[in-house]
């Protein structure tokens, strides 16, 4: 079921947001000294892309420069990126069938607002991760 409802996704809405965390990721890369931003937008993309049968947890490792970053991720990509998942989910919403994957785009909101010092991972190893 996981592999059909990717591949929905994908064809929804999947294959944009994903395309635009990869242009996020190209901007951060480009000026150097936010590499670590593009990294994060990547990995990122790559979840936009396949969500179903993976979640994020937080990464108990993350400092306070994780949390420094995240501000200046907000303030320059995450609410652009969190928008496009408010706008993709509330027009999934509208259908029966889209409703699913409308819950999906909320749920990444919060990745897309503060992406550092989290993981993807399986859904089985959620637990096991923390």
């Amino acid at each position: 079921m996981k592999f059909l409802l990717n591949i929905l996704w994908l064809i929804l809405s999947g294959l944009w947001l994903a395309i635009g965390y990869v242009v996020a990721g190209l901007i951060c890369c480009i000026l150097i000294i936010t590499i670590p931003f593009g990294i994060a937008s990547f990995r990122i993309a790559g979840y936009a892309l396949w969500p179903f049968g993976r979640t994020t947890v937080e990464r108990h490792d993350a400092g306070a420069g994780s949390a420094i970053a995240n501000v200046i991720w907000i303030v320059f990509a995450g609410w652009w990126l969190a928008l496009g998942h408010i706008v993709t989910g509330l027009a999934l919403c509208v259908t029966i069938i889209g409703i699913p994957f409308g819950i999906a785009n909320f749920k990444m909101i919060p990745i897309s607002l503060l992406p550092l010092g989290r993981d993807i991972v399986p859904t089985d190893r959620a637990f096991t991760a923390r």
